[in-house]
């Protein structure tokens, strides 16, 4: 079995899907599109604040009918946070107001309730008030037609909320990537299901699935099938029926029997074979019905940072979100590896600023890496890194 360095397979898979980068814009819904990043500015249609409104529960006033403060105005009315258009304000009174309501004609400060009386007849002012005083001006915060939302930005809840605030309903983003998550295996069945002997929860699916939407893709269709070429050739068949732009398959490119992932890929000139790296040596790549896949080992480890070595950087790139942050940092313990393998170690970040491992190297230690933060790497040319030296991470 052939066996390539990890940059190699990296560059292998940069190149199989250098084809998705060029994204179309598409139009969706404001609750559709968190996490989405937009293409183009987004003017606001409208004002923000759209009308004058009071910033205070208080009394609307004229600042001017104030200035001999302390003294008392005659309440003519009550203007609540509701539709409709106040009546103009009269020189010499004052109308209560709730935070948020439309300013009366006429009134240019609002005094806030906690320094008056609270009079529902007439209320006493205990000191004047400078005209603007708690009035949010209409377009204060943007004008009518000035751009909400820049280009480029992965929308947040702060974001859609400006949005709705704008009026809009529907925003331009840049379309994501269509991804099929394939999981092989006949031990394999739904997690949750009661396990009968030689069965496993299908981890992967539920994993890879999640790190797909992560990285700004969106999962079109996730299947999981038995050790039969047939039937992964039907699952395949239909992640490309449904659209499927990358199919990332789990297990089934080992040298043992049942591969049937190799049984079918290989004859059509997929790579399958070996990358110098611990876990997730058996890897593949190759191209059915003209639509790239990407293959990852079986084990739960090995498919996980798999995904978060090879295809994640890329994924996240042509999404435009930033990538996963990488640090140059300490060990806090003594650390064992195996020559000619670049080592992916899980590890923690401690309060002193040093990475402590957790777990050993091993493929199937999914509770280690539930329990990790980052990976850490041990070159192929180290074998022992001692406490203190210092090892390049990337956050999980």
């Amino acid at each position: 079995m052939s066996r390539i360095g990890v940059d190699e397979h990296a560059g292998y898979v940069r190149s199989l899907l250098t084809g998705l980068s060029a994204r179309p814009a598409e139009r969706v819904a404001l609750a559709d599109a968190l996490g989405r990043v937009t293409v183009s500015p987004t003017a606001s249609p409208i004002a923000l604040p759209p009308f004058r409104n009071a910033q205070m529960d208080g009394y609307a006033v004229r600042a001017a009918d104030t200035t001999d403060a302390p003294l008392a105005l005659p309440v003519t009315g009550e203007v609540a946070a509701a539709p409709g258009e106040p009546a103009p304000l009269e020189p010499g009174s004052a109308v209560r107001i709730m935070t948020g309501a439309p300013m009366p004609e006429g009134a240019d400060a609002v005094v806030r309730i906690e320094d008056t009386d609270r009079g529902t007849e007439q209320v006493r002012i205990g000191a004047p008030v400078a005209a603007g005083t708690y009035v949010r001006e209409a377009g204060s915060d943007l004008a009518e037609g000035d751009d909400v939302l820049p280009p480029g930005i992965r929308l947040a809840s702060r974001h859609l909320a400006a949005a709705a605030a704008s009026g809009l309903t529907h925003l331009l983003v840049r379309e994501r990537v269509r991804v099929a998550v394939v999981s092989t295996g006949s031990e394999l069945v739904e997690a949750g299901t009661r396990l009968a002997p030689g069965e496993l929860p299908d981890a992967n699916g539920v994993a890879l699935t999640a790190a797909v939407a992560a990285t700004g893709a969106a999962v079109v269709h996730r299947g999981r099938v038995r050790d039969d070429v047939d039937r992964f050739r039907a699952e395949l068949d239909a992640a490309v029926d449904v659209g499927a732009e990358l199919v990332i398959t789990s297990g089934g490119i080992s040298q043992g029997a049942y591969e049937v992932v190799r049984e079918l890929l290989e004859p059509l000139g997929a790579w399958v074979g070996s990358v110098a790296m611990q876990p997730g040596g058996p890897q593949a790549v190759g191209v059915y019905r003209r639509v790239p896949v990407v293959a990852f080992p079986g084990n739960p480890v090995s498919a996980q940072i798999s995904f978060e070595v090879f295809v994640a950087p890329v994924l996240r790139a042509i999404a435009k979100l930033p990538a996963a942050r990488e640090a140059r940092l300490p060990l806090a313990e003594p650390v064992d590896s195996v020559a000619g393998k670049r080592q992916f170690r899980r590890g923690r970040l401690t309060a002193d600023g040093t990475v402590a491992p957790v777990g050993g190297p091993g493929s199937h230690l999914v509770a280690a890496l539930a329990a990790s933060d980052l990976l850490f790497v041990v070159p192929e040319d180290v074998t022992e890194l001692a406490a203190g030296a210092l090892v390049d991470t990337v956050e999980l």
